[in-house]
């Protein structure tokens, strides 16, 4: 198993969680207490339209905004009361982010772009390329290190994006819309990629307005106006890389 799960440990807690937004004299809840455990080793997808509070939650849960009230404990620590640089220290070594655009340096090779979060742990170069290299064979991409992003597909481009996420080995993976820019075949391979990693151990958070993709986890919570609207397991048999790029191809 991965070193980076958790499995049986809750990894994210949020209780009444509220976050509301002062914009002049108006005061917007985005979160209207919002209390949600998320065990290690679950893959959960967040579903809801837009102004649902579900971006706003996931701001929170990446330690990227802090709460107006409420309590949220990542891996059991009460990350609610830190400053803006502990937040950002938490960040780089437990949490690892995929967009739903690439955010790769485009003059950079795909080792070099995998690389960059371990520059600011103060890693070593020679382990900051093992590890680097690794986590790009991890995605199926050990043979394209020194491809420029240009050089690489769409598809690719996420699997170099996923690597990056993974390089310092965090214990939750957070991905917000991270099929947007992609057609439906390399949809369903980087979901597969998803759930290789989550069979490993790696707990998996992920943002869709998809249905189809959000199948693809163990879980979906859907928000609506602020409040946590659903919860409920996904029921779908979860099929391998090689049946969901057999199904895709149909």
């Amino acid at each position: 198993m991965d070193p980076s799960s958790n499995s049986g440990a809750p990894v994210v807690e949020t209780r009444d969680l509220v976050k509301i937004y002062r914009m002049g004299d108006v005061e917007v809840q985005a979160l209207g207490g919002v209390s949600l455990t998320i065990q290690g080793g679950e893959f959960a997808a967040v579903m809801g339209a837009s102004g649902s509070g579900k971006s706003t939650f996931m701001n929170l849960v990446g330690c990227l905004d802090k709460p107006t009230r409420g309590s949220y404990l990542l891996n059991g620590q009460d990350v609610g009361g830190l400053s803006r640089d502990q937040l950002a220290r938490v960040r780089g070594r437990q949490i690892g982010f995929v967009f739903q655009g690439f955010n790769l340096l485009p003059r950079t090779n795909a080792l070099e772009n995998v690389e960059l979060p371990m520059l600011y742990q103060g890693i070593a170069a020679r382990d900051r390329h093992q590890r680097a290299a690794e986590a790009l064979e991890r995605v199926g991409l050990g043979d394209r290190l020194h491809h420029t992003p240009a050089q690489l597909s769409g598809g690719q481009q996420q699997r170099v994006a996923i690597a990056r996420a993974l390089v310092n080995r965090p214990t939750l993976l957070l991905a917000d819309e991270p099929t947007g820019n992609l057609d439906s075949r390399t949809s369903v391979e980087v979901m597969g990629i998803f759930q290789e990693l989550n069979e490993q151990g790696l707990t998996v958070l992920l943002v869709t307005h998809e249905a189809d993709i959000a199948d693809h986890a163990k879980r979906i919570v859907v928000f609506k106006d602020g409040l946590l609207l659903e919860d409920r397991p996904v029921t779908r048999r979860r099929l391998s890389r090689e049946e969901l790029v057999e199904e895709a191809r149909a």
